[in-house]
């Protein structure tokens, strides 16, 4: 479910996550809902779950972070939420510490009014709702400090080499375990993960190998790998200071190896092409992936042949640009009409 009403600008500094994560998170066990500006029983931002809100700034990751606690409302339903997304891996995995984002000082307060402002209008232009999303960003931990500090910059660059355009990757947050492995590990075996809010507007199907950097008209405001089963959303690089807000900070000890792990973390079932030569894979992808996707698998290929990439690594971009739903379904259509 969707944002329909977005938080007014009487909200202080310290209610606006709250107020938004208390009542998302308790009605539906999930993070995105209708928010009601009325609801007055949603307890405050100034306020922890039991009463010891505790600040702490934390040198080692920047300024204006407050630590939640074990028995914080909000601490323990991002935990859950987290676990849950995680699947097998979750039982693998050390919640070291979550921090919220206060948003300190003119400069942030003005980051969040800013947000506020392009909600409202985004939710004027597209009928009521802005479409706001919880969602996931990973990356090091000096470039998530950055980003809370100072927003989304020379910092904030796409993952999966552009694969889907310019733009910031984030992951719904029903899928922390996507945004998992395109993290990194810093010396301590710690990963960081951002949860932001992002409203997304109309959004648009953006295919593997595109070279957008804005929305294809006026008609859409950000874009998605999948228009029904969405993994990844793409904020374009103009709107990723207003159209997202970093709330929340998670550091995580996981195995230093996420291999074997999928979506909510089951076991993948590695799509190779020892029955299927590559050049017939390509062909029969063709079928069902626009031209600019087989173009950017065929380019994969030609750099396999070149020993620009390893064969392993061949793999492991088809398997990401065609998804492997796709791939095990072509190569078991192979194998059938072989036998």
């Amino acid at each position: 479910m969707n944002y329909s009403v977005l938080a007014s600008n009487s909200l202080t500094k310290n209610t606006l996550d709250s107020r938004l994560t208390q009542q998302t998170y308790t009605r539906n066990s999930g993070l995105d809902t209708t928010y009601d500006e009325d609801d007055d029983s949603i307890i405050s931002d100034c306020e922890s779950a039991n009463s010891r809100p505790a600040f702490d700034p934390s040198p080692s990751l920047g300024e204006g972070l407050i630590s939640l606690h074990e028995g914080d409302k909000v601490y323990d339903i991002i935990k859950r939420r987290l676990i849950l997304g995680l699947g097998a891996l979750g039982r693998q995995t050390e919640l070291v510490a979550i921090q919220r984002n206060s948003f300190p000082g003119f400069t942030g307060q003005a980051r969040i009014q800013s947000f506020q402002i392009f909600a409202k209008a985004l939710a004027t232009k597209c009928g009521g709702d802005a479409n706001v999303k919880y969602a996931w960003y990973s990356s090091t931990k000096d470039e998530i400090c950055k980003i809370t500090q100072h927003g989304f910059g020379c910092y904030g660059k796409p993952n999966n080499n552009g694969l889907y355009g310019s733009g910031i990757y984030l992951f719904p947050d029903d899928s922390p375990m996507e945004c998992l492995k395109n993290s990194d590990v810093d010396k301590d075996g710690v990963r960081y993960m951002l949860l932001c809010r992002v409203m997304l507007g109309k959004v648009e199907a953006v295919h593997p190998g595109s070279d957008q950097s804005h929305p294809s008209s006026t008609e859409f405001d950000s874009g998605v790998d999948n228009l029904k089963v969405p993994k990844r959303y793409i904020v374009w690089t103009s709107n990723m200071n207003t159209h997202i807000l970093p709330e929340y900070i998670i550091s995580l000890k996981a195995p230093s190896s996420l291999k074997g792990f999928g979506r909510a973390g089951e076991s993948l079932r590695m799509p190779t092409s020892p029955w299927m030569p590559f050049p017939i894979l390509i062909s029969a992808l063709s079928k069902f992936l626009p031209a600019p996707t087989i173009a950017l698998i065929s380019k994969q290929h030609r750099d396999h042949r070149e020993n620009k990439i390893s064969r392993r690594e061949l793999i492991q971009r088809v398997r990401q640009i065609a998804g492997d739903q796709l791939l095990i379904a072509v190569i078991k259509s192979y194998r059938a009409k072989r036998l």
